[in-house]
């Protein structure tokens, strides 16, 4: 099944490769930010999102979660 954004057809193998890129760019977005500023808290907030979606389409983030929060 194909999803659609911005008039492109989007794979879920494509899906998931786009949700790792985030995952990996937010993380070091957050090493930079101050754990206490609203801007990381939002951060935070995808970060979990993201650590759901991966680990429910079965990707073992132990390797890419340099965080661990």
């Amino acid at each position: 099944m194909a999803l659609i954004k911005g008039g492109e057809d989007i794979t879920e193998k494509e899906m998931l490769k786009l949700s790792v890129e985030e995952f990996s760019r937010l993380q070091d977005y957050m090493i930079e930010s101050d754990k206490d500023s609203n801007a990381y808290k939002r951060m935070k907030r995808r970060y979990i999102e993201l650590k759901v979606i991966l680990t429910a389409s079965g990707i073992n983030i132990s390797e890419l979660d340099y965080i661990k929060e």
